[in-house]
């Protein structure tokens, strides 16, 4: 091989390799796409609010709506609230015409999809309450979705009318 030749054939060697070595030295970046959102920084709490109840009232509910701007399906999986002693995520459903409410394991919110929770609908109980819930006031509400996220807003309280056929609603 002649000498001009064998050093431009080894510089581009070394130029390479510089080049590569410096390439994986770089620090790496994720790209944007890949950074993954948290469901509570996805998912948005509207109009929540919590019945309003006299002293001495043992429970009452919560009713919001989730709206998930995510293209992941998520879940709420529990909540809690200072004002209770337990707090639950419950449903109504039909018993031979007898509304009854039952205790569930989480509350479905769709991809780029809307889950309301209404009086005769999915909510969210409060038992054992610590405290009057008082009409103009608020009660603060943590939610904690299946990745383990949290998010807390203040649910207004308010006097709600119960919804018609609940007045044989029976909790178990």
């Amino acid at each position: 091989m002649k000498p001009l030749f064998r050093a431009a054939v080894l510089g581009s060697i070394l130029a390479l390799t510089t080049a590569c070595q410096a390439d994986n030295e770089a620090p790496k970046k994720a790209p944007a796409a890949q950074a993954a959102s948290t469901a509570a920084s996805s998912i948005k709490v509207e109009n929540a609010f919590a019945r309003a109840v006299p002293a001495g009232q043992a429970n009452s509910a919560a009713f919001l709506t989730l709206v998930n701007t995510s293209d992941t399906a998520r879940s709420v999986k529990s909540a809690t609230s200072p004002v209770a002693a337990t707090v639950e995520l419950h449903t109504h459903t039909n018993n031979n015409g007898v509304m009854e409410m039952r205790q569930i394991p989480q509350i479905d919110v769709p991809a780029k999809g809307t889950t309301e929770l209404k009086p005769g609908g999915l909510h969210i109980m409060l038992i054992g309450l610590k405290q009057e819930l008082k009409p103009g006031e608020n009660a603060a509400l943590t939610l904690t979705f299946d990745d383990g996220s949290t998010t807390t807003v203040n649910a207004s309280i308010k006097d709600i009318t119960p919804p018609a056929g609940a007045g044989g609603m029976q909790h178990h």
